[in-house]
């Protein structure tokens, strides 16, 4: 199936299959360049990477794919209190993603969750890492409960959110992008219209929140022992996670680089702001 994104490269959107599961994946690009796997957050669709850090990287000489984690977008969902998953399990969805393509390593880009599954990823799969690009996140293994990590900001924890819809995403969307850079209001209804028209089933992303809770041994494994080369990338702005929990991410991670962004949030819609996390990305590496 032809996707919609413009870049005058070859674009496909197809389902892959991830054990039981059928997962929403779509490629951008030429498939002998270097490959760069996107990585959403906790109950968020391939879209909310957007189109203009696909299309950045696609000019910088990558072919993308992104796609659409369990429980959102139109990838399957599941019965969480029967077959509860995971970091683990939403990283062996990244897998089964590089392998449906034939992708024996990429460059691993997360946001987020996203990059707390990246950082699974070359903890346990680093064959399948070129780098790792880890955007507003923390360090896995650490129970959010007893973390000495700061908590999410108090204006955001007073978020009270509204009726599930786009005017509710909308509004939250506008705290995470913060009061620096400038909130991009057109781009962000767009896309996450186009999220909740496509969502088979909206209320299925929920289940993400339960994710963090899943505290599994394979968590354990300390982060110095990651190889890949590593950029953390943080928003001096990020209501969620604040920029101490990239800077401890960074510190654990041997010679991982620390970049702060200054006036990001946690969501990378602000004008400029893809293509300047894009240009980040060290897709030419080996």
């Amino acid at each position: 199936m032809t996707g919609s994104l413009d870049t005058g490269q070859p674009h496909v959107a197809t389902f892959v299959t991830a054990g039981p599961l059928r997962l929403w994946t779509e490629r951008i690009g030429d498939l002998a360049c270097p490959a760069v796997l996107l990585i959403a957050g906790a109950s968020a669709q391939g879209y909310t990477m957007p189109d203009a850090l696909v299309a950045r990287l696609v000019d910088r000489g990558a072919q993308v794919i992104r796609y659409d984690h369990r429980d959102t977008g139109r990838s399957s969902t599941v019965d969480y209190d029967q077959d509860p998953y995971g970091l683990t399990e939403l990283a062996g969805d990244a897998v089964a993603v590089l392998d449906a393509y034939g992708v024996e390593s990429a460059h691993i880009v997360g946001g987020s969750m996203g990059g707390m599954i990246a950082q699974w990823l070359g903890l346990h799969e680093p064959a399948r890492v070129r780098s790792l690009t880890l955007l507003s996140t923390s360090p896995v293994g650490i129970d959010p409960a007893s973390s000495p990590l700061p908590p999410p900001a108090p204006h955001f924890l007073r978020h009270e959110a509204g009726p599930p819809g786009v005017e509710s995403d909308v509004v939250l969307f506008r705290l995470m992008n913060g009061d620096v850079r400038p909130f991009d209001e057109p781009a962000t209804r767009a896309m996450l219209e186009r999220c909740w028209a496509r969502a088979a089933d909206p209320s299925a992303a929920a289940n993400h929140g339960r994710v963090a809770q899943r505290m599994t041994p394979d968590l354990q494994v300390p982060l110095s022992t990651i190889t890949a080369p590593t950029l953390v990338v943080h928003g001096d702005q990020d209501p969620i996670y604040s920029p101490a929990h990239g800077e401890a991410l960074a510190a654990a991670i041997p010679g991982a680089r620390f970049e702060l962004v200054p006036g990001m949030g946690h969501v990378y819609l602000s004008p400029g702001l893809p293509e300047l996390l894009a240009d980040l990305v060290p897709v030419h590496t080996a």
